[in-house]
């Protein structure tokens, strides 16, 4: 092998019903970069224990997000879509990789810091230990490149620091073992076992945010459900949503320069944006001049137009679980296939006896 063959692997969280946030920030993404790539897609289970240890509702979470993938376009066929916990390895590489990574580099963790808060010493080890999990999860794959949003990237770059002291200090073992592959890294050559992973970010609304602020990031966790516009929302629930959410007295600028100092309205158009794959120079030469009156509704039944067909084919899945629990199960096979290979080389580049 002369290069790492490029493979996509990205996850999302079982916590909370899925929003247009998580829609447009990660899996209409997922569906697009389908074209032309090998897709990994995992609902990371194991990732949802450190935010709330006990939940009574871990089944359905999972099985809401597989079916979102498979609704919003996802085709578990030529791509793989599973379950994070059906694939063991990605445990043991975690474990191998806390070793690996160092405590200074977890201690500039900044997602740590905000979701731990003050008391951080009632956080828990998983909280604190998450990048590295989330390291194993992209690199048992080997993959290559990750659609992540911003408050990921740093999560990315430590697994990107993470693979590159493994290949460092395991330059000799992995030479002798031949499972390397010569890379530059910088300008310095690397006899690398894992890749240097590339995050994928873009699109016009990469961080949508609140509909009641729109200074804070739309979220599952946030008590006010007209904050966001869940996936499962009927129609009634959209158009009360989007025509309750915060603004202010102004019109629309002709100028995207014009939203500077306006978050609310920022967000609303990067929304309308990203919901028609135009840019916000072009909504706004669309809309500039008017007031959200005429915006709100626009985006409404834009809005509706784009997911009431994921929303129905959701449902229509939840109603019967049994096709999504197979696609699962599928999937964990093929995942673990591909998972082991990797682990049964890291194995014999440590040197494990098995």
């Amino acid at each position: 092998m002369s290069e790492f063959k490029k493979l996509v692997f990205s996850g999302v969280q079982p916590t909370g019903n899925l929003h247009l946030g998580n829609y447009l920030g990660a899996i209409r993404r997922f569906v697009a970069l389908q074209e032309g790539n090998d897709c990994i897609y995992c609902v990371v289970d194991m990732h949802a224990l450190t935010a709330q240890l006990v939940h009574e509702d871990m089944p359905s979470q999972t099985r809401s997000i597989a079916a979102a993938f498979i609704a919003a376009g996802i085709d578990p066929e030529k791509h793989i879509v599973f379950n994070q916990s059906a694939v063991p390895q990605h445990a043991e590489l975690a474990w191998i990789f806390n070793c690996v990574a160092r405590i200074g580099w977890m201690n500039r963790m900044t997602q740590f810091k905000d979701k731990a808060g003050k008391d951080r010493e009632q956080a828990s080890l998983g909280l604190y230990a998450y990048p590295s999990l989330m390291a194993a999860d992209i690199l048992v794959y080997r993959a290559t490149h990750v659609p992540v949003g911003e408050d990921q990237k740093q999560h990315l770059e430590l697994a990107r620091d993470i693979a590159m002291k493994f290949n460092l200090d395991y330059a000799e073992h992995i030479r002798k073992t031949g499972y390397g592959i010569d890379i530059t890294v910088g300008n310095e050559p690397v006899h690398a076992y894992f890749p240097m992973v590339e995050p994928l970010i873009g699109g016009p609304a990469p961080r949508v945010m609140s509909l009641r602020d729109g200074t804070k990031k739309m979220s599952k966790s946030d008590p006010s459900d007209l904050s966001r516009i869940n996936l499962m929302d009927d129609e009634d629930a959209i158009s009360k949503k989007i025509r309750k959410a915060k603004t202010d007295p102004d019109g629309l600028p002709s100028e995207v320069d014009g939203l500077q100092g306006r978050p609310e309205a920022d967000n609303l158009v990067a929304i309308y944006a990203a919901l028609a794959d135009k840019s916000k120079a072009e909504v706004l030469a669309e809309f500039g001049g008017q007031q959200f009156s005429v915006f709100k509704p626009a985006l409404v039944d834009l809005a509706i137009h784009v997911l009431a067909p994921i929303t129905g084919e959701m449902r229509r899945l939840m109603d019967d679980t049994s096709h999504i629990d197979a696609i699962l199960r599928k999937g964990g096979e093929r995942a673990r296939a591909r998972a082991e290979v990797t682990m049964s080389q890291v194995r014999d580049v440590i040197g494990f006896l098995y």
